[in-house]
């Protein structure tokens, strides 16, 4: 994941603020590349996988400073052969003795370490929920970009809107679970649709030059 970028989609995204067309992002993506293609009011819905957070003290730490401790604390593995999972765990070849794998442990207080992100049965933080509801109830209008809702921590914030009145537009290949409250739906992928929006409200000129050349 470290050495994944940003696409056009993200690209449009960051036009569309910069141009004062959009006021605000919620995303469940835990990956961080919105902030890397420059966005700069982001809310992480589900965390980020850039930390981790013990759960004891509730100490926060780098994702890559764990990295570099579980390397170096089981060299042993760091040729081992394996092959990659579809649920990104991975499968060693001829059992090697794992007696001796160490676990990275909270620095302060020696606890165990969690992706900072909300697994599945979690809750998203009360206050992080109330942050994002202050942002939809701030805006004229809701924009779902590339989500089914099937989550309730997102398809809620589509049911404020239609407590307010406010339209909710989609831009999404499948099915969402507010199909029904949308005032339109563009079923088109993400990547090409955002820009052409981009374009079409003037805001296509803040379109990074590498970005705005992707198909």
């Amino acid at each position: 994941m470290a050495g994944a970028l940003p696409n056009a989609a993200h690209a449009a995204l960051v036009s569309l603020e910069r141009a004062g067309r959009l006021g605000g992002l919620i995303t469940q993506n835990v990956d961080g590349l919105h902030q890397a293609a420059g966005q700069r009011q982001v809310l992480e819905l589900h965390g980020s996988l850039a930390g981790v957070t013990c759960l004891r003290c509730g100490t926060p730490e780098a994702r890559q400073a764990v990295q570099l401790r579980l390397r170096r604390e089981n060299a042993f593995l760091l040729d081992a052969p394996a092959r990659a999972a579809p649920d990104g765990d991975a499968d060693l070849a001829g059992e090697p003795d794992l007696d001796g794998f160490r676990v990275p442990e909270c620095l302060r207080c020696g606890g165990l370490l969690k992706p900072d992100v909300v697994f599945y049965g979690d809750s998203v933080p009360r206050e992080r929920v109330a942050t994002a509801h202050a942002m939809v109830e701030s805006s004229a209008a809701l924009l779902v970009v590339g989500s089914s809702l099937m989550v309730y921590s997102a398809f809620r914030f589509c049911r404020r809107a239609r407590e307010l009145g406010m339209p909710i537009y989609a831009i999404n290949r499948g099915v969402t679970r507010a199909d029904d409250w949308l005032a339109l739906k563009v079923k088109e992928d993400c990547a090409r649709a955002l820009p052409q929006l981009a374009d079409l409200l003037g805001a296509a000129r803040n379109l990074q030059p590498a970005l705005r050349a992707q198909p």
